[in-house]
């Protein structure tokens, strides 16, 4: 509370100037005393006088003693001293405002470095128990998973960080569905009070409020009853509107992290525009089986054992990854899926997950690309013993996630993929054999001689093949 002194008042030289000359005009001995009465200013003063006080809003802070003309100067020093606080207020509250202030863009300037979540939590209670008197404090999130608010930073001797409250359960959780800050100075009073373990007499709970939603939770507590004022909650309140911004900022990074490491790992199998189309699609691109029309490649490295025995087998795994990393880009650049490695052989399909209205024309232009790039890969002993057969078939195949619970494959299942399988299995070094489907599909496309027409194990019927001219 600011204090005025009637002694520091009349030691100001404007105050002394007007004081004489009122008591000139006046003609009339005064004297000016404080509240205990020793004298300040004027005479010794006469028991017989008068005294007349001087107050600063109804506070008595000194006396003037004289006759009933004295009366005019004790209203004047009051009006004076009046005048006083005012401008002390108004400096205090300048003061404080400009505190205030840069309080908030320090803070402000501390949570814009901070993009982890626990982090960001962290400093906003320690920002919060740095400016506000208390014992404990403590930060909670709604949890996606389990629906409850959960804290995910406190700090304070007693803290229990299991402690997990439902929305609308204690004084938080009302707190987090009203979206309103408040001071609680006799917690257990407050019929919403859950008792924990916790020793809690007094607290401020202010949501921690982004534009769009509430995202949880920050209160500060006292294991004491103290006041908390209008002036705290303001303050904790402003903290708590920082650290939510910051919160979301957080948890879009962290969700833009999250994305990416799933981005990284599915753009080992499927290509980077597929990608981006799960991640963005609305709902629509489905990976539960179903039929769908694609085209199945099948490629594998011949005689690849007889080579592997020609190299420690560090330089073959070396070697391998090389070649399937020039294989795995082709297939991308035609937006074809990696379904599967098998040793030396990959296992490819094009109009799956995402539809391709020519798939069979990308299955032939990456056959013929992987046959090419072989001979352009960059270690020779690849370009001289990595000699690949190719074979492609199209049609309706089922497609999509199969498994059991506890492992599942994105694959496809049908007579189809069995065809491209063992056109591959008789394809020689080099060559690229096809269904009929895949050429009727293409024929203008692509150069193609007649194969012939083979009878394959487990078929009734003999299908035609055709060649890849490259």
């Amino acid at each position: 509370m600011i204090q005025i002194s009637l002694k520091k008042l009349l030691l100001k030289k404007e105050f002394s100037v007007i004081l004489s000359n009122i008591n000139q005009a006046l003609g009339a001995p005064i004297s000016i005393q404080d509240r205990g009465g020793n004298l300040l200013w004027g005479e010794v003063s006469n028991s017989e006088f008068n005294k007349y006080p001087v107050t600063v809003e109804k506070e008595i802070i000194g006396w003037v003693v004289g006759d009933e003309k004295a009366s005019t100067i004790a209203q004047l020093l009051s009006y004076l001293a009046n005048e006083e606080l005012q401008k002390k207020i108004l400096a205090r509250e300048t003061l404080d405002k400009y505190k205030e202030i840069n309080l908030l863009y320090n803070i402000s300037e501390k949570f814009t470095a901070c993009l982890v979540l626990k982090e960001v939590a962290k400093l906003a209670i320690e920002e919060a128990t740095k400016i506000i008197k208390s014992t404990s404090a403590s930060a909670m999130l709604l949890s996606e998973k389990t629906g409850n608010l959960e804290i995910i930073a406190a700090c304070g001797k007693e803290y229990h960080h299991k402690t997990i409250l439902l929305p609308g359960e204690g004084i938080a959780g009302n707190i987090f569905l009203t979206g309103i800050a408040e001071i609680v100075n006799d917690v257990e009073s407050d019929p919403r009070f859950v008792r924990g373990a916790n020793q809690v007499k007094s607290l401020i709970c202010a949501p921690l409020k982004t534009q769009d939603a509430v995202l949880g939770i920050l209160t500060i507590s006292n294991e004491e009853l103290v006041n908390y004022t209008a002036h705290d909650l303001k303050l904790f309140t402003a903290v708590a509107s920082q650290a939510a911004s910051a919160i979301e900022n957080a948890l879009l990074h962290e969700n833009k992290l999250k994305e990416e490491r799933i981005k990284s790992n599915l753009e080992r199998y499927i290509p980077a525009q597929v990608v981006q189309a799960i991640l963005h699609s609305k709902g629509y691109i489905s990976l539960a089986p179903a039929n769908k029309n694609i085209s199945i490649l099948f490629s594998d490295i011949r005689n690849f054992t007889t080579k592997c025995e020609e190299l420690a087998p560090e330089a073959i795994v070396e070697y391998l990854n090389e070649y399937l990393t020039n294989m795995v880009e082709v297939i991308f650049e035609q937006g074809g899926t990696v379904n599967k490695f098998v040793g030396d052989m990959i296992v490819a399909m094009f109009g799956a997950p995402s539809t391709l209205v020519d798939n069979e024309r990308r299955a032939i232009e990456t056959a013929i690309r992987m046959q090419n790039r072989i001979k352009n890969i960059s270690v020779p002993w690849i370009r001289k013993n990595f000699i690949t057969g190719i074979g492609l078939s199209s049609g309706e195949v089922v497609v999509g996630n199969i498994g059991s619970p506890q492992h599942m494959d994105y694959t496809a299942i049908g007579d189809k993929v069995n065809i491209a399988s063992r056109l591959q299995s008789i394809a020689k070094g080099e060559q690229i054999l096809i269904t009929q489907s895949i050429y009727e599909a293409t024929e203008n496309l692509f150069e193609f001689k007649e194969f012939g027409t083979i009878q394959l194990k487990g078929k009734k019927e003999a299908i035609k093949v055709f060649e890849v001219v490259y």
